[in-house]
């Protein structure tokens, strides 16, 4: 068991991103909670030791232990509608120290599309928990995600990175105070009571005035449950043409693989903002054709957010320093854990010793002790591993050599 999982020495992380994919592209490699249930499945009957996905309207990415990161990015292709040729144009490939960082900077929303998004940790310790539900998260990746918590919350108690709202379901609000007036009245309908449609809710009625707001889902009681909350108006999604054709402003945050609101449904001469805040798109372009329609997708949104809340950027150096930090830290574990099998072999080998120098003096010695043998014994193995893990803790460039010479000269049989 141990040498099978010593072929997967490498971490990677693999993806694609609103940074060099488009929505449409960003669509296509889009992953339901049904997708990653399947991917997660075969990762782990391939052998895969430890693999985390995560896909969200701005990223679709894995990280794994894996011999090639081609066998990851099969994966990915083998359960979304994109192509390994499509997916080689657009993404990144990180490779262990690099992978780390790429996880740091995602998990502290230093790499999300709005600066500081803090929505983010929250998807990725989803993602890692369903992985470990499966066994496929190892000590390492389980000890990484944590470090990447523990770094995402000091940077939101120490800095201003995070300040204030940072979400998509936020920017869209934003945009709509930026082009209405804030007293004004606008007949608003969301269509779609997922996390985003709920966050989008809670927002419109925290930051705007505007009362006259109707939720549809496909799955009635869903809106009703947020409806209730706020005291809203819940339509059956069978009148959703005819909800848009009384709407000024349309938002859509539906989890559909496929477009839902199309040309076709839209009856109405006047004027109708659509906002479109799903990965794939679930809003057709063809409704650009329709001189009374303006659709604004989250890609535009983001920008609009970012300019507005450019001061942040001030507190990436405080953000970078406490990562680096908490990186060190990892760090030191991850060079502790190089030399733990051999620690443990060694352990094992004097505890060998030690049994059969106690059996051989046993019968040999008048009133023999065999407890205070035994404790003198143990701390003396203490004493002598202890010495060897910070030899190999000093170890700088020759830990390696180090481990190799120790296991010639007590022959150990390394246990992991």
């Amino acid at each position: 068991m141990a040498a099978a999982a010593a072929i997967y020495h490498t971490f990677y992380a693999i993806g694609i991103s609103y940074r060099k994919a488009d929505a449409e592209m960003r669509g296509s490699f889009s992953l339901s909670a049904d997708a990653i249930d399947n991917l997660l499945a075969q990762a782990k009957a391939e052998g895969i030791p430890s693999l985390a996905v995560i896909s969200t309207c701005n990223r679709t990415e894995l990280y794994g232990f894996a011999q090639h990161p081609f066998q990851l990015m099969t994966l990915l292709c083998a359960h979304s509608n994109g192509t390994v040729e499509e997916f080689e144009k657009v993404a990144y490939v990180h490779k262990n120290e690099k992978a780390n960082d790429h996880l740091f900077n995602v998990g502290t929303g230093l790499d999300s599309q709005i600066l500081g998004d803090f929505e983010i940790i929250g998807q990725l310790k989803l993602a890692f928990k369903k992985s470990k539900a499966q066994q496929l998260i190892n000590p390492y990746m389980e000890r990484l995600i944590n470090a990447v918590i523990q770094a995402s919350k000091r940077i939101k108690t120490e800095t201003d990175l995070s300040s204030g709202a940072t979400s998509v379901s936020f920017a869209s609000v934003q945009y709509i105070l930026e082009n209405f007036e804030r007293n004004s009245s606008q007949r608003i309908t969301l269509f779609g009571t997922g996390k985003i449609g709920r966050n989008t809710c809670e927002n419109l009625i925290k930051h705007t005035d505007n009362k006259e707001i109707t939720l549809i889902n496909r799955t009635k009681n869903k809106a009703e449950l947020i409806a209730g909350k706020f005291d809203l108006v819940v339509k059956d999604y069978a009148q959703l043409e005819e909800q848009i054709a009384q709407s000024d402003i349309l938002i859509v945050a539906t989890g559909a693989q496929n477009p839902t609101v199309s040309k076709d449904l839209i009856c109405t001469n006047k004027p109708l903002l659509i906002l479109d805040l799903s990965i794939p798109k679930n809003v057709k372009e063809d409704v650009r054709e329709l001189d009374n329609v303006t659709l604004v997708h989250l890609d535009e949104l983001s920008k609009v957010t970012n300019r507005t809340i450019g001061n942040r950027e001030n507190f990436i150096p405080q953000a970078h320093a406490i990562i680096s930090e908490i990186h060190t830290e990892f760090k030191l574990w991850q060079e502790s854990r190089r030399f733990a099998p051999t620690m443990n072999a060694l352990k094992t080998k004097l505890a060998t010793l030690k049994a059969a120098e106690i059996k051989s003096h046993r019968t040999k010695i008048i009133d023999f002790n065999q407890e205070q043998a035994d404790f003198i014994a143990e701390r003396i193995i203490q004493k002598i591993a202890g010495h060897f893990a910070n030899h190999l803790r000093d170890e700088e460039e020759n830990t390696e050599e180090a481990i190799e010479l120790l296991n010639k000269i007590f022959k150990l049989e390394r246990v992991i």
